[in-house]
């Protein structure tokens, strides 16, 4: 068997899956139109997966790892605290344009319970560890140590609630802009910069 041969196989199939779950949603794509746009075998697929259930949680998967580790990257840098929050945010932005509305409007829609499941779990280790530096800096002082941990959790918690509200959405161009809203919101707040303050 040729590795690199199978390895490149494999990277179409993500690849084309990505692309038709982002332009499509899960629902409408088949396996077998999968195959078709990569130029694969159903053989060649059934060799990497079970099924569509687990090529799904492989590309959730890349979809949060790939962020992750820039964030642990942005983290580790030595540069003020407000300015990993700003670099947060435009990573936060990027990652989100990512993801077609199509896709996005699966998960919200009677989502497959399997991969509500799996998406949750990620979901909730990424908070986890994101809540942990927000405790760090709060400890630091690099952010208000008034604010409770718990806040924070509640706010990251509903997030996805307030995604769902399609009265909200209809607020905005995407489902994309709605979430760099809310994000903003909870770093910002609703003052301008102090720049732009009266004095």
């Amino acid at each position: 068997m040729n590795v690199d041969n199978e390895n490149q196989k494999l990277q179409q199939l993500v690849t084309t899956a990505h692309d038709l779950f982002m332009r499509f949603g899960i629902r409408r794509v088949s396996i077998e139109e999968i195959c078709r746009e990569a130029n694969v075998s159903k053989m060649t697929f059934y060799k990497h997966f079970k099924n569509k259930i687990e090529i799904t949680k492989y590309i959730l998967t890349q979809i949060y790892e790939k962020p992750m580790i820039k964030y642990r990257d942005i983290m580790a840098q030595e540069t003020p605290y407000a300015e990993k929050v700003k670099k947060i945010i435009e990573l936060k932005h990027n990652s989100t344009n990512m993801i077609g509305d199509e896709f996005f409007q699966d998960f919200m829609k009677n989502p497959n319970p399997e991969i509500a499941e799996f998406l949750a779990r990620i979901q909730q280790e990424a908070k986890n560890e994101i809540l942990n530096d927000f405790k760090i800096a709060s400890k630091n002082g690099d952010i208000r140590p008034d604010v409770k941990p718990e806040f924070i959790v509640y706010f990251i918690n509903n997030l996805n609630k307030m995604m769902q509200d399609q009265q909200l959405l209809k607020l905005y161009n995407s489902p994309n802009e709605l979430i760099m809203e809310l994000v903003n919101m909870f770093f910002y707040g609703v003052l301008p910069p102090k720049s732009e303050r009266e004095v």
